[in-house]
């Protein structure tokens, strides 16, 4: 698969992101936001004007997006963080591995000293193995900060890699 990880437009891209957001939001099992939130708002969320946007496409198809932005304010700037969503049907292709490596290597570029993920779903076993894999460490645990529809309240891991 030959997969290009390049700067999202707004405009254009939103119509394939927007499945994408749904499809990992709505079962509530792995990201921090509203389960029942709506495209006008998803779209908010997505392309915040805080977030540079990201798409990972091959072959004409967009796969997974990603954006970056400082994870604090002020003295807390100099971290980044991001958000990360793949396309369910492309899983197990290497798509979020390509745009985690990718935001380190944008991070870097930009300036970041750190990049840190204040919620990973413990239970999310796949993020949890590919974020170690690339370098991150947990450097905390939030005992059950994460209300699972189905597990109940899980623990929340944050998660950091000095860049």
């Amino acid at each position: 698969m030959n997969l290009v990880v390049r700067p999202a437009d707004p405009a254009a891209d939103w119509p394939a992101i927007w499945p994408i957001l749904e499809a990992v939001v709505r079962p509530g099992e792995a990201y921090a936001v509203d389960r029942d939130i709506d495209e006008a708002r998803g779209r908010a969320y997505w392309f915040s004007p805080a977030h540079e946007v990201f798409v990972a496409e091959a072959d004409g198809r967009i796969l997974g997006s990603y954006y970056m932005r400082p994870n604090q304010g002020g003295g807390g700037a100099h971290v980044a963080n991001c958000g990360y969503m793949t396309d369910p049907a492309a899983q197990g292709r290497g798509v979020a591995r390509t745009m985690g490596l990718h935001s380190l290597e944008h991070a870097r570029a930009r300036g970041y000293r750190a990049m840190q993920f204040n919620i990973v779903v413990s239970t999310n076993v796949r993020a949890v193995r590919l974020w170690e894999s690339l370098g991150f460490q947990t450097v905390g645990r939030l005992p059950g900060a994460f209300a699972h529809p189905r597990l109940g309240d899980v623990d929340a891991l944050v998660m950091h890699q000095h860049l």
